[in-house]
């Protein structure tokens, strides 16, 4: 099952911006309130202060004081005044009339917000006497100079457009960095490579970095130019080696053409021309058909000692050896899984390429150990080895150590580790006391019965 974690990621960032958005508003919203419509802390205070006088008024003379303090704070705020007890009557000598005890229905306190009613009427505030809460309260018309402004239509344009304008203007910049930039620079390397330029790394290599779909698709594009490169690069080299490999051959045969050689003689050499010609260019063919098609190879266990006893006959026969040179150390139990003629056809290139650089009394044998869920072989020979910085340059096409023979065209190990590859498994190689070891390491196989060469 893939994983999106491009598709958390924008859903993470889309949560978070929703997130963002709702908590400014909302700390936006309160601050709002609390500076339009609620009484500032100052006008509090000043009509705190009034019922702090009727609450002395009241104690210290009674009725005709309450009355005479109410009628001078009306005349003075211009607003209508109430002192009223427990049970909402009147403290004064003028009991409240009907009109005046519905204005007791929606008091207000002085910390609550302040705004006009549906007719268009000022609050009615509710002040409880300091000392003596239960004895009264002063009640007021709250003075049209003390009601709070409220929101204005700039501040809703603020609010509820410009912000809300600017967090999408942040959501929309930081997706733009986070899909649209990387887009370009895929598409600007999808160019790049349609304009044949193969060798530069180009701006989508940052993305390779990236865990997500983009870090996939940037690791897919450059895994496309590596096939491309690698695919120009055989083509380039195919070409080169052909017409240099093929003109050795077809000047010997103008040669012993125009020589006057016996007709069995020359019979001889055309054949031996033929047959050089014609396996290099099966060898090349195969080689070229492996790194382009990369045929999926249908797999099944394989007993390598039955490989190797069936490989060991053909080359005691072409080589003239004893097959006592060629010991095998493997048991019935290393089975591989594998496709028969591909490793086969490895193993029978890895040990002529091991008979033809042993010496003259040498051996070639063949070991291997379990590891794990694979088998790890190894074929040595005797004879002189490689240097140390060419042991991977062997398996490049073409490649002729010049210290070693030149016989052959440099294709065999080349051939061997794409045969290898193509089973999931691995070749190299490395210097053994005495010459070169052959590593190969291959799946094993899951079942107990092996197919049997």
């Amino acid at each position: 099952m893939r994983r999106h974690p491009l598709l958390w990621k924008l859903a993470l960032l889309q949560v978070c911006f929703c997130l963002l958005l709702t908590w400014f508003i909302w700390i936006w919203g309160l601050s709002a309130e609390r500076q339009t419509y609620f009484l500032d802390p100052a006008d509090r205070i000043y009509l705190a202060r009034y019922a702090q006088q009727a609450q002395d008024i009241w104690r210290t003379e009674g009725e005709l004081g309450i009355e005479r303090f109410r009628a001078e704070l009306s005349a003075k705020e211009d607003t209508w005044v109430a002192i009223i007890g427990p049970h909402l009557q009147s403290l004064g000598s003028t009991p409240l009339s009907a009109e005046e005890a519905s204005h007791l229905t929606f008091m207000r306190k002085l910390d609550w917000p302040m705004s006009r009613r549906l007719q268009d009427e000022l609050p009615y505030v509710s002040i409880e006497f300091a000392q003596y809460p239960q004895q009264g309260r002063l009640v007021l018309q709250l003075p049209e100079r003390l009601l709070p402004g409220g929101l204005t239509p700039w501040t809703h344009l603020i609010s509820h457009g410009l912000l809300p304008t600017l967090l999408a203007a942040l959501l929309g910049l930081l997706i733009y960095r986070h899909l649209v930039v990387p887009l370009n620079r895929l598409r600007n390397r999808a160019d790049a490579l349609r304009a044949d330029d193969l060798d530069s790394d180009g701006p989508g290599m940052p993305l390779l970095d990236r865990r997500d779909e983009l870090g996939e698709l940037a690791h897919a594009f450059e895994h496309m130019a590596e096939r491309l490169r690698q695919s120009l690069g055989q083509q380039r080299m195919l070409l080169r080696t052909l017409s240099h490999e093929l003109r050795t051959p077809l000047a010997r045969l103008r040669i012993a053409h125009d020589s006057g050689l016996a007709p069995e003689q020359l019979r001889q050499r055309l054949d031996r021309e033929i047959d050089d010609m014609q396996r290099l260019l099966e060898d090349t063919l195969d080689l070229a058909w492996m790194d382009t098609e990369r045929p999926q190879l249908p797999s099944e266990p394989v007993l390598l000692l039955s490989v190797w006893e069936a490989l060991r006959e053909d080359a005691c026969f072409e080589s003239g050896w004893d097959p006592v040179r060629l010991p095998c150390s493997l048991g019935l139990d290393c089975c591989v899984q594998a496709h028969l003629d591909s490793l086969a056809q490895a193993l029978e290139n890895l040990l002529r390429n091991a008979i033809r650089h042993s010496p003259v009394d040498g051996q070639v044998s063949l070991s291997g150990r379990r590891e794990g869920d694979c088998w790890h072989l190894c074929l040595r020979d005797h004879g002189p080895g490689v240097d140390e910085q060419d042991l991977e340059r062997i398996f490049l096409p073409y490649q002729r150590l010049a210290n070693h023979s030149s016989e052959g065209f440099g294709l065999g190990l080349a051939i061997a580790r794409r045969a290898i590859e193509l089973q999931q498994g691995r070749l190299w190689a490395s210097n053994g006391q005495p010459g070169l070891c052959l590593h190969l390491l291959l799946p094993a196989a899951e079942g107990e019965k092996c197919l049997e060469s």
